[in-house]
């Protein structure tokens, strides 16, 4: 399931594309990447960066999962479920302690060591996995099911330890850093915060179409939920009250425009969002300010093609982020 990358997988180029493009919109007023990382040539279907911003997780549409290091661009391992085959990778996620790693198609999952790139522990689905977040030290899972519900998968030992029910898909899920509070995301127009100890539902978000993402701050205080045709909303967890909305104009809604990748910083102080039209923005979490934008450049600038933001993540350095695109590419960003 592990490999070393091989010829099969050549060299692929560093920080080329921010030149070419760079030199394509000249005095242009975009913000552009510092640098990109070539990862894919066909596309990624799915990706994650590790909270310390080292590393990313890779779906490639044709050449299956693989392990990235951020600062150099070196691919470390390729991350298949099956020997001599190329994974559809779906959804993925690392530990906050930065030890671990899953990897997960619609039916199967991995546990990876970061330490060696080993394969863990492999399991069966308990259902057609959506989405997936990893507690500390790996310890357990949750995943997000096409059956309506959310689980906690013990992914060492094996195992559904907690359900939480929904009345559509769960389409994207996530874990405060302690892994005391989890937030699910459906297409039942809903998302939830829920109690990991005792299974009760803290607070309900509605919204008026399918949400499709979520994410928690790490100390589980701050939650984010974003809906189809809608605007991504903040709640405070603690008093359960809405913070704000992180807007979207009404004639991109209108086109089906929404949020698809959102990742708070360590410290609560910041918001990163990224969306379909090439963007990631950098927001002040508590004011939901707009901070910083960058756009992402196509893989060809003279066709009419986009870049999907698939993930984002704080880099390892100040004021340095994270953003992975859908043509294939992982771009370092800088304030």
């Amino acid at each position: 399931m592990i490999t070393r990358p091989s010829p099969l997988f050549p060299a692929l180029r560093v920080g080329t594309l921010t030149l070419c493009a760079a030199l394509l919109w000249g005095c242009s007023e975009k913000h552009l990447p510092q640098s990109s990382i070539e990862v894919a040539a066909k596309g990624i279907h799915g990706a994650a960066v590790s909270d310390d911003g080292q590393y990313t997780s890779v779906g490639s549409v044709h050449h299956g999962g693989s392990l990235w290091r951020n600062r150099d661009g070196e691919r470390l391992y390729n991350w298949n479920h099956q020997q001599g085959d190329f994974t559809t990778i779906v959804a993925s996620d690392f530990s906050p302690d930065g030890q671990w790693a899953i990897t997960s198609d619609p039916h199967t999952l991995v546990l990876w060591k970061l330490e060696d790139g080993s394969a863990f522990r492999f399991w069966t689905a308990p259902g057609e996995v959506l989405s997936t977040a990893l507690s500390e030290n790996g310890n357990f899972a949750l995943l997000g099911l096409a059956d309506n519900t959310a689980v906690v998968f013990d992914i060492k030992r094996g195992g559904i330890k907690r359900t939480f029910s929904h009345q559509n898909r769960v389409r994207s899920v996530d874990l405060s850093d302690d892994g005391r509070f989890a937030i699910t995301g459906s297409e039942d127009y809903t998302a939830a915060l829920w109690d990991m100890g005792s299974s009760q539902k803290i607070l309900d978000m509605p919204h008026d179409d399918d949400v499709q993402l979520v994410a928690i701050s790490p100390d589980g205080s701050l939650a984010l939920s974003a809906a189809k045709y809608d605007s991504a909303k903040v709640w405070n967890t603690k008093t359960k009250q809405l913070i704000g909305t992180v807007p979207l104009a009404a004639e991109k809604l209108r086109r089906g425009l929404r949020f698809t990748a959102a990742k708070f910083s360590a410290d609560n102080q910041y918001l990163l969002t990224g969306l379909p039209d090439q963007r990631v923005q950098l927001w002040s979490a508590k004011q939901l300010k707009l901070l910083k934008t960058w756009t992402l450049p196509k893989r060809d600038a003279w066709k009419p093609t986009s870049a999907a933001t698939v993930a984002v993540g704080f880099g390892a350095g100040e004021n340095q982020y994270i953003a992975v695109a859908s043509n294939g590419f992982i771009h370092r960003l800088k304030r």
